[in-house]
């Protein structure tokens, strides 16, 4: 057995050769593997794993009662990881890296192949250059990539290989974990985005590898996460400032009234380094009101709002004196920590735990911070009211902020999963959060009147100066002392490198205090950031759209008389009218049984003919440029198809079966058959945003599908009658139903949340829904509508 860094992997280095690419560096050699001359991973990898397993190095006793492992325990784990790699595939470099999930860490290895990359859980290469399992390491003989820390992390090491595309990966950031630049952040166009952590000197190597193979990474500012292009990286430093002022940045966007606020404070956590993966540098947003006891909000009344230009230490004279002389009156008689005004942070671990506690896996990361158990009753999440009046006025110890989830997920304010949160000591049992008079008692109504709130023009009016407290030029320095905004300095990178401190007891408190305590995001701006723009058009009290190109104009309910007929038709259809589409410049149209393929729309997708065949055709010739009808034949005959992107087609009819196709090379080939109805499927709907299909059958029941890993999700019941037409609304993820004269409205998770009879006039008239559509308004706006058409 040999070591997959045996000298006949590794090309020698030529002068007309980029040195990273084949040469590995003497302190880098045990994190990562660089060869491009490894013809067959596979068998390189088998063999280095039968190494693991039969020969172990020199001074570990391999035995099972030593490491409780051996070659019988082992190699079905290994065969079936090796089995996650694609036949024949050629790998060309290889890293140590650590997933970050929450509150847990997987250790395993980045490898880089011919058209995939993989993330393969639970190895690690060893000082020998060896590929082991990690559970059969003694410990003295593993370092992790992270060190030890004061929180309860957890470390998982099963068997687990993820696998994408190349031209699948959207963006790649550069990431601080710890404080420390040592992390990237890879999001995926399936809704995938994994955190990385790799030894310290090894991370720009990985980016550099990403950068050169992710042909797919996108480059427009209106595609980004981020909001910005490629070239504006989190850790550019003056580059990345510059980025963010000129015309076509993402603050420039906002200033227009191109995005709304909340995508805009999306795109600044990105850019700052906040990610979802990590509880520690989860993104952070503002507290806007300051009225939780009216009926009614009045969104055009100062009153009804936080103060943006001042911290939340600072919202209330009696505490922001006592903060004030707390930073005055600091003394440290060993001189090691300068004076501060707040020494708990606005976003920590354990404050989006405890926001989130109610669902998981948020209630075990909360658990596990506490001990094992709930907090005392009376110190839990249990009322928005309450929540606002600590953090701004009562607690000198709670200057927390809120979270994104706020504004788009009401059931995080519900127990469903019935958790035993305790008594408070008045008595009064805690279980769904306690909401303001104005949410009328309903979590969809609060989210939504507070999305509005978040938008309205006040709120625009004033959200940049708050911009300044958390990303921009109050965040640190004099500016952050005048506005009584300065943290202990521990929560600001580059104030300590937890690598140089030598002595482990003050190593292991600095990095529980990082992470217990919290982090300051990235600063983005070292000068006061602009006021958004106002106009007619971007305030919430009117139902137009925010602007023209976010959405189009007003439904043409609000006003019949103003629709008018085009001079010419659009497009001369050869039968019934099955799909339209309307852009900003042009609307297109199919005749039923096609759909247009996105993202271009120059092509469709065509079905129902005799032969059972699926035809793939242009749009502007009307001619098929590709019939496929053998591998059709067993599937039955076709009823619906969607078409999620330009490679993926899904397909169902009279088989039962809904059946995922790839696209390719001018074929299609099987990704899955999806079972799960008992009689003819008769519509399909998809929406890529919200990564799920939907399938309605004769059989009165709805599938939810996940689009990225091709399994059943959830199944929506107790229709009368067969289901005709289904419907996802890409805004808000809810889910339409028609099922004879029933409609149905689900939201993304199953709840149903309303039905209702559309039959009018007579009784005894036939009549069926035969298709829907949501409103595509803003998802905060009271008048969206579900619209129906029936026989």
């Amino acid at each position: 057995p040999t070591s997959l860094l045996d000298r006949e992997y590794l090309p020698e280095p030529t002068p007309d050769s980029t040195t990273s690419d084949i040469v590995i560096d003497h302190e880098d050699r045990t994190d990562s593997i660089v060869s491009s001359g490894i013809q067959d991973m596979s068998s390189a990898l088998r063999r280095a794993v039968k190494r693991s397993i039969s020969e172990p190095e020199d001074g570990i006793d391999e035995t099972e009662g030593e490491s409780g492992v051996n070659e019988e325990d082992s190699a079905p784990d290994n065969q079936s990881i090796l089995r996650q790699l694609e036949e024949n595939e050629k790998i060309s470099h290889m890293f140590r890296c650590a997933r970050i999930q929450g509150l847990d860490t997987v250790e395993g290895l980045l490898l880089f192949g011919k058209e995939h990359l993989y993330v393969i859980d639970g190895f690690t290469l060893l000082k020998t250059r060896e590929i082991r399992d990690i559970e059969s390491l003694p410990p003295d003989c593993h370092e992790p990539i992270l060190p030890a820390s004061g929180a309860p992390r957890q470390t998982n090491t099963k068997k687990h290989c993820s696998k994408f595309a190349y031209d699948d990966i959207r963006e790649v950031h550069k990431r601080r974990y710890l404080l420390q630049p040592m992390a990237l952040e890879v999001f995926s166009g399936d809704g995938r985005n994994y955190l990385l952590a790799f030894p310290r000197k090894v991370r720009n190597k990985v980016y550099q590898r990403f950068m050169a193979f992710a042909t797919g990474i996108a480059d427009s500012a209106q595609q980004s996460v981020a909001g910005q292009k490629r070239t504006a990286n989190v850790e550019q430093g003056a580059g990345l400032l510059s980025n963010l002022i000129g015309e076509t940045s993402v603050t420039q966007r906002w200033v227009r009234g191109e995005i709304s606020n909340f995508q805009y404070l999306m795109h600044l956590n990105t850019l700052a380094g906040r990610s979802y993966n990590d509880l520690m540098q989860y993104p952070v947003f503002p507290w806007i009101l300051a009225d939780y006891d009216s009926d009614q909000l009045d969104l055009s009344h100062p009153s009804t709002f936080r103060d943006f230009s001042k911290p939340m230490g600072a919202q209330s004279p009696e505490r922001l004196d006592q903060f004030k002389k707390r930073y005055k009156e600091w003394d440290d008689p060993h001189g090691e920590t300068p004076p501060y005004h707040y020494g708990t942070h606005y976003s920590s671990a354990m404050i989006v735990c405890s926001y989130l506690v109610r669902m998981e896996p948020f209630t075990q990361h909360f658990l596990r911070l506490q001990g094992g158990h709930f907090d005392l009753a009376d110190r839990m999440f249990n009322s928005v009211r309450e929540a606002w009046l600590s953090a701004s006025r009562h607690n000198m110890a709670d200057v927390k902020e809120l979270i994104p989830e706020f504004f788009y997920l009401p059931e995080f304010l519900c127990n469903s999963n019935n958790f035993d949160l305790g008594c408070k000591q008045n008595g009064v049992q805690l279980g769904d959060v306690v909401l303001p008079p104005w949410a009328k008692e309903d979590p969809r109504e609060f989210i939504r009147v507070h999305r509005q709130a978040l938008e309205c023009d006040y709120v625009s009016q004033h959200l940049h100066e708050w911009i300044d407290l958390i990303f921009g030029h109050k965040q640190q320095g004099p500016a952050a002392v005048d506005s009584v905004n300065l943290f202990h300095h521990l929560f600001y990178e580059g104030n300590v490198d937890i690598y140089s401190i030598d002595d482990p007891l003050k190593k292991n408190a600095t990095i529980g205090f990082i992470n217990n305590f919290g982090q300051i995001p990235k600063q983005l701006f070292k000068k006061p950031h602009p006021a958004k723009k106002l106009n007619h058009r971007s305030s919430v009290l009117d139902p137009g759209p925010l602007n023209t190109p976010l959405m189009s104009e007003r439904l043409f309910y609000h006003n019949l008389d103003n629709l008018k007929p085009s001079l010419q038709p659009i497009k001369e259809l050869k039968g019934p009218v099955g799909q339209i589409l309307q852009f900003e410049k042009t609307v297109q149209a199919v005749e039923q049984n096609k759909v247009l393929v996105p993202p271009t729309w120059s092509r469709y997708v065509a079905w129902g003919f005799a032969d059972h065949s699926l035809r793939i055709g242009s749009y502007d010739s009307d001619k098929a440029a590709m019939v496929c009808e053998e591998v059709m034949q067993g599937s039955g005959e076709v009823v619906a198809c969607v078409c999620p992107s330009s490679k993926i087609i899904v397909t169902a009819g009279t088989s039962s079966v809904v059946t995922m196709w790839e696209y390719t090379h001018k074929q299609l080939i099987v990704l899955q058959c999806l079972y799960g109805h008992n009689d003819a499927v008769t519509c399909l709907a998809c929406s890529p945003a919200y990564n799920v299909i939907v399938s309605g059958s004769r059989d009165a029941t709805a599938i939810v599908w996940d689009l990225s890993r091709r399994i059943f999700v959830r199944q929506l019941r107790d229709h009368a009658a067969p289901i005709a037409a289904v419907a996802v609304n890409d805004l808000t993820g809810d889910i339409a139903t028609c099922a004879g004269t029933w409609l149905h409205l689900w939201s993304i998770n199953g709840e149903e949340l309303a039905c209702v009879n559309t039959c009018v006039g007579r009784a005894d008239r036939m009549q069926q829904i035969l298709c829907v559509a949501f409103s595509q308004c803003r998802e905060w706006d009271s008048q969206n509508v579900v619209m129906t058409g029936s026989t």
